[in-house]
């Protein structure tokens, strides 16, 4: 199978190497906007993907199998394309792809920014809450837009966000006869209703944050005042040290269990874009605002699930790590965590009463780990001077379970 990729330019803008394989396949496959670019000598069977598209995947290679089979594909197939899918269904073995200039290359060049500098987030089926997790001042951003009304969405999050002198441009048709880049223009001053523009574009954002908005930083320990609560929040300084012992990598899945606010998972998810969570928390209030939360920081992937552990841990995804903050006291919640934890998984359960300590001291002598407490303690006014308020300590217990015996 070859996959083609094609600009707005289409035909014309083609290689040779992509032409040939276009015109000896007998079967082409893509999206209606892909395969109106064809030219009619191309005579080959044209068919449409469905969707959804990813689950009819194979299903339409199946139904054309033995056939030379040309996937068309927007730009560069690889890149947010359907090569992907394509070489997990079939193996990169048996899948050539021919890509074209992706639509961010060309937008790179249109502006003059270095492309190693500028962060790519994806609109294209996604919310648009997930931008906000990118936003740092100074940064460039480019936004894969959904659609015509995805620039009015970016600049109304800019706005809510803190970014609203954020300078935004719109590239539209990059690479076609219909190219356009409109005039730069802040998100303050970005107007209301906008009237959509061409569907297929690409949104630059040059991010600056406003003068006393709220610093949202890239490490986690995030202000507690960037969280929705009712005072079940795992402080900044003690949220801090949790997640640098969790050590969150690229790809791995974290319970939250007793999820409070959310905090730990939405700094879990915002170490990686591939991070994913699970905040488990029995209390409906407060698993509505975690999502809250979640949307706000730019993790609106973050999945809440309402109930009291252990009883709705069954069927969860296995973790790679597990944070336990709340809940401590129900019986089996801990060893029931340890136990869907795989080899090298980890585990921190964190408290601040006797009780529970008891059973972090009881884990600590079973299962190893380190055992610690946390005190921070702040300067508050005393009459006209300042002295030392101290916040309740926090036990924490840390392990990380062992391979089995050989």
């Amino acid at each position: 199978m070859t996959v083609v990729g094609i600009g707005a330019d289409g035909w014309e803008g083609v290689p040779d190497a992509s032409r040939a394989a276009l015109l000896d396949a007998q079967v082409v496959i893509g999206g209606p906007r892909q395969l109106a670019l064809l030219p009619p000598g191309c005579g080959a069977e044209r068919v449409t993907w469905p969707s959804p598209l990813r689950p009819a995947v194979p299903g339409v290679l199946a139904a054309h199998a033995g056939r030379r089979i040309a996937v068309l594909a927007s730009g560069d197939p690889m890149f947010y394309g359907i090569g992907r899918a394509l070489t997990e269904v079939l193996g990169p073995g048996s899948v050539h792809v021919l890509p074209h200039p992706s639509s961010v290359s060309l937008a790179c060049a249109r502006l003059g920014w270095p492309l190693e500098d500028v962060e790519v987030v994806t609109l294209v089926g996604r919310p648009t809450a997930r931008l906000a997790a990118a936003l740092h001042h100074g940064r460039r951003l480019l936004v894969l837009s959904a659609d015509a009304t995805t620039p009015a969405d970016v600049a109304a999050l800019l706005r809510d966000r803190g970014f609203g002198p954020s300078r935004i441009r719109v590239l539209e048709q990059l690479g076609g006869a219909g190219e356009r880049t409109a005039e730069a223009v802040t998100a303050d001053d970005w107007p209301v209703p906008y009237p959509p523009g061409d569907p297929l574009n690409v949104v630059a954002v040059d991010c600056r944050r406003a003068p006393g908005a709220l610093r949202v930083g890239a490490v986690p320990g995030l202000p507690d005042a960037a969280y929705e609560h009712d005072g079940q929040l795992t402080k900044r300084h003690v949220r801090a040290a949790t997640l640098g012992v969790l050590a969150p990598a690229p790809g791995e899945l974290l319970w939250d269990v007793g999820g409070g606010s959310g905090s730990v998972a939405v700094e879990w998810m915002r170490a990686h874009p591939s991070c994913r969570a699970v905040s488990v928390e029995r209390d409906p209030g407060r698993a509505a605002r975690i999502t809250r939360n979640a949307d706000r920081l730019g993790v609106p992937g973050l999945r809440v699930v309402t109930g009291t552990a252990p009883g709705v841990l069954a069927g969860l995804d296995r973790p790679d790590a597990v944070f336990i903050g709340g809940g401590l006291t129900e019986p089996g919640l801990l060893d029931a965590c340890w136990q869907a934890l795989p080899a090298g998984g980890r585990l921190v359960a964190n408290t601040v009463t006797l009780e529970s300590e008891a059973l972090l001291a009881d884990a600590h002598r079973r299962y190893g780990g380190e055992l610690v407490r946390l005190a921070v303690t702040h300067a508050v006014p005393v009459g006209g001077f300042t002295g030392w308020r101290q916040a309740m300590p926090v036990t924490q217990w840390a392990a990380e379970k062992p391979s089995a015996p050989a």
